[in-house]
């Protein structure tokens, strides 16, 4: 019922998104939101500055009308067969440098998007092929049609690594460590300025851009520079950082000069970085990167789901 100026931004997140499409990043919305919101949701990107280049609704409406009425809160028949469909469509204009674009997925611990992207993922990387799928989708009580099309697509897929980082949100304040057993790739993170240092260090993201996210918590956030460090040392701990680029981040600081907002607070976070990248370097996980069992954590893989059963 909320006007699209009524809505609320998580902090940084529409900051973040401006800078990616500033810098040339490709952005697809795929949200499980009805498609009865489509306008109002897209008023509001449009009020917070947010270019994007696809924008997926859920149909809601179609399912209850088919009396499918498990769909209406189901992820896994939602959101990986719109992932892999996406995927497939680009291939046949994908030559060159462009072939070889990695994905950075975003998604938050109110549904089941570290699950759904995991499997994505290693399906596109062929570490989960079609006989992995049928079970997954099958124990995940997707509808024939749905596993028909899962399965379709797994089979058109041209394997490749195409997902370097899916970062999840931690809306519900769910523990970092339930993410664990899906390895280094998922990057919980508890805010936005947390997700521009990830993205900034595997180079889609300039450093001036991670200022600007800094600029938006301390002016409109009251974040003060230490706490802008602690989000920086709260991922090195966990090891989802690699402790570089810093540099590049000093240097955007520097050229910005003392006139900048919040001035103040973010010399007190470039000057903690150095010692903080240490703590990244002996923590780094990258290499962590074990498969899942997507076949026994299925069945509990939306969060309510999880509630229920409780």
């Amino acid at each position: 019922m909320e006007r699209p100026q009524e809505k609320r931004t998580n902090p940084g997140a529409a900051t973040l998104l401006r800078e990616m499409v500033r810098s040339g990043v490709s952005v697809h919305i795929l949200s499980g939101s009805p498609e009865q919101m489509r306008r109002r949701l897209e008023d509001k990107l449009r009020l917070d500055g947010i270019a994007w280049d696809s924008f997926t609704l859920k149909p809601n409406l179609q399912n209850v009308l088919r009396l499918r009425f498990r769909a209406v809160r189901d992820q896994l028949g939602y959101k990986l067969p719109a992932l892999l469909r996406a995927r497939v469509l680009a291939q046949p204009s994908e030559t060159g440098e462009s072939a070889h674009r990695k994905e950075t997925l975003f998604g938050d611990d109110a549904e089941a998007d570290a699950f759904v992207y995991s499997l994505y993922a290693d399906v596109c990387s062929g570490h989960v092929g079609t006989e992995a799928i049928f079970q997954i989708a099958t124990r995940g009580r997707v509808y024939p049609d749905v596993l028909e099309s899962l399965l379709q697509y797994t089979r058109d897929l041209e394997r490749r690594e195409v997902v370097e980082r899916i970062l999840i949100h931690l809306e519900r304040q769910t523990p970092p460590d339930d993410f664990r057993i899906f390895g280094a790739r998922v990057v919980p993170f508890y805010n936005y300025l947390q997700a521009a240092f990830v993205v900034h260090e595997d180079g889609r993201l300039p450093a001036d851009a991670v200022l600007r996210v800094g600029v938006e918590l301390v002016v409109q956030h009251r974040f003060d520079g230490e706490a802008l460090a602690r989000s920086y040392l709260d991922l090195a701990r966990r090891g989802h950082l690699r402790g570089t680029r810093i540099e590049d981040v000093a240097r955007a600081f520097a050229a910005w000069g003392d006139r900048m907002p919040a001035f103040a607070e973010l010399r007190r976070m470039v000057e903690r970085l150095p010692s903080l990248a240490e703590t990244a370097r002996s923590a780094w996980r990258g290499a962590d990167q074990s498969l899942p069992d997507y076949t026994a954590l299925v069945e509990n893989h939306n969060p309510r789901h999880r509630r229920r059963a409780r």
